[in-house]
């Protein structure tokens, strides 16, 4: 299986959850969204461990296409890191993984 891996911003704790409750109750999904309270690659790869009703992905390879993100994307990381910074206590660096190869039949599906 192939995953992609993107920080999509800052969100509230409270917003973040309450949407993770409401749409990431398919285990057949192609996309779970991932928050962490601080941007660090440790943060992320713990909120791994918390997605409720995770997908049957290799979770192996989703971390590793994680670490591979963190370790091209330096000036993004730098940016996401000074906004979570500069809000209150109360906000979530939210990251989205998604499986390739389920999208791709969603997307297929729809034509």
């Amino acid at each position: 299986m192939n995953y992609t891996f993107d920080i999509l911003g800052v969100a509230p704790i409270f917003t973040f959850f309450n949407y993770q409750q409401q749409v990431e109750n398919d285990r057949a999904r192609s996309l779970a969204y991932l928050g962490s309270p601080a941007c660090t690659l440790d943060g992320l790869i713990k909120a791994t461990e918390l997605i409720p009703d995770k997908p049957d992905w290799d979770w192996d390879a989703v971390v590793k296409t994680i670490v591979d993100f963190w370790l091209h994307h330096e000036e993004n990381i730098r940016q996401w890191r000074q906004e979570l910074d500069s809000l209150t206590d109360d906000g979530l660096l939210v990251g989205r993984v998604a499986n390739t190869q389920i999208l791709r039949r969603q997307f297929e599906r729809l034509l």
